[in-house]
């Protein structure tokens, strides 16, 4: 049975609104910055048009990747999860974003909630181990949520806690912070959990942590997740 495609009732090309939609969740940019880049290369879209392209295929392109990603990381032995959570304000309400990353800094899971108790915290265990299975070691703060929550689940002995040893997660952070920054926050805690799945697929996917490759295999790589990229959601 062939695949139908998800670009059928478009008159856009495909390449297109993969272009919008990257430039949208990788950079700091506005929709209208987007819109302006695109008229630039002789592309005349509306920034509605480009937030409806957002909507419609945001989770769609990052789904893909995941699905090929997390076959191959379930494989790892002696796996790390470094595990944080950070306050968010969306339309001046305070929400937490709880996000897990892995030894090498690649963003596994990324889930909001009202609250920072235990429960809040075994649920986003929960959500991160169903997908992704067991770590070895857990890295946390000294929030009190992950002992009762990993008590609940029965893997209190693998948590680690210190005071430079979360940095890792705490790093993963700032991509986030910056895009944050660049939309003027979040209105809706909807909206706030579709955005931060979404960037953290995008960002594990295009970022090759250049300063610790050599410049020939970075841009090998480089072009790698474009070629990938351009063939997401293809017939």
């Amino acid at each position: 049975m062939t695949k139908r495609s998800p670009f059928r009732y478009f008159k856009t090309s495909p390449e297109i609104i993969r272009l919008a939609v990257m430039l949208y969740v990788r950079f700091p940019l506005s929709l209208r910055n987007v819109e302006d880049l695109l008229h630039e290369r002789g592309i005349d879209v509306s920034h509605e048009t480009i937030r409806f392209w957002w909507n419609r295929f945001g989770p769609m392109f990052p789904a893909e990747i995941r699905r090929k990603r997390v076959s191959r990381m379930r494989c790892y032995s002696n796996w790390q999860w470094h595990l944080d959570e950070v306050f968010v304000k969306t339309n001046g309400e305070l929400h937490y974003l709880w996000r897990a990353v892995d030894h090498e800094g690649e963003v596994l899971e990324s889930y909001v909630t009202k609250r920072r108790d235990h429960k809040a915290a075994l649920k986003f265990l929960k959500k991160t181990m169903k997908r992704h299975g067991r770590a070895e070691v857990l890295v946390t703060d000294k929030l009190r949520s992950y002992g009762a929550a990993m008590k609940v689940i029965g893997n209190a002995a693998k948590q680690e806690t210190g005071r430079w040893k979360n940095n890792r997660a705490e790093n993963s952070h700032l991509p986030f912070r910056r895009r944050e920054r660049a939309m003027i926050r979040f209105r809706r805690m909807r909206t706030l959990q579709k955005f931060v799945a979404v960037h953290a697929s995008i960002h594990n996917h295009f970022n090759q942590d250049r300063c610790l490759s050599q410049r020939d295999h970075f841009k090998m790589n480089r072009t790698a997740a474009l070629a990938e990229w351009r063939g997401l959601c293809a017939a």
